[in-house]
């Protein structure tokens, strides 16, 4: 079974982040969605909260599976049996640090390999946190994350706004 992990964040899942599951899934008998549990950050989401979301924009993937961890990536996969780490790269500047951490997995692990996806280029300036910017302030984040989570991401950011002000 050809098996890969997409770890990440998730805060929130963005359509750039469902193009490359979807693309990912469609490559690899199961893909799991490995959502981060970072201590060092404070997330808008839950890592539970993270979790669900993305199984309901991904729910029509058969092949898709979503879990949490800490730790380190390399790990995780090494726990899922899976043999390919999947990474998206939007732009030049993210290939630097991808490329950096796909070298140290495979420091650490021979026999894990990283699958890099370009991004849509209609995705290509999305990230998470620019998503959470411009819901913070109430602006339009539909071109920004799948319309399934859209509201819980405006809420979440009018309740952030309101606790800063």
């Amino acid at each position: 079974m050809k098996r890969a992990v997409y770890p990440g964040s998730f805060d929130p899942v963005t359509k750039g982040h469902l193009d490359i599951i979807t693309r990912a899934a469609a490559l690899v008998d199961e893909l799991v969605v490995g959502v981060l549990n970072n201590n060092a950050k404070s997330p808008l989401f839950s890592v539970e909260e993270r979790v669900n979301m993305i199984k309901d924009v991904t729910e029509d993937l058969p092949n898709v599976r979503v879990e949490a961890f800490s730790g380190l990536s390399v790990d995780f996969v090494k726990k899922c049996q899976a043999s390919f780490i999947v990474r998206g790269l939007r732009a030049v500047t993210d290939f630097e640090y991808e490329l950096q951490m796909a070298q140290t997995n495979r420091s650490i692990d021979h026999d894990i390999d990283t699958i890099f996806f370009t991004t849509e280029l209609n995705y290509a300036y999305i990230s998470s946190t620019i998503a959470k910017e411009v819901a913070f302030y109430g602006g339009d984040i539909s071109g920004f994350v799948p319309e399934k989570i859209m509201e819980r991401v405006l809420r979440r950011a009018a309740a952030a706004r309101q606790r800063e002000n």
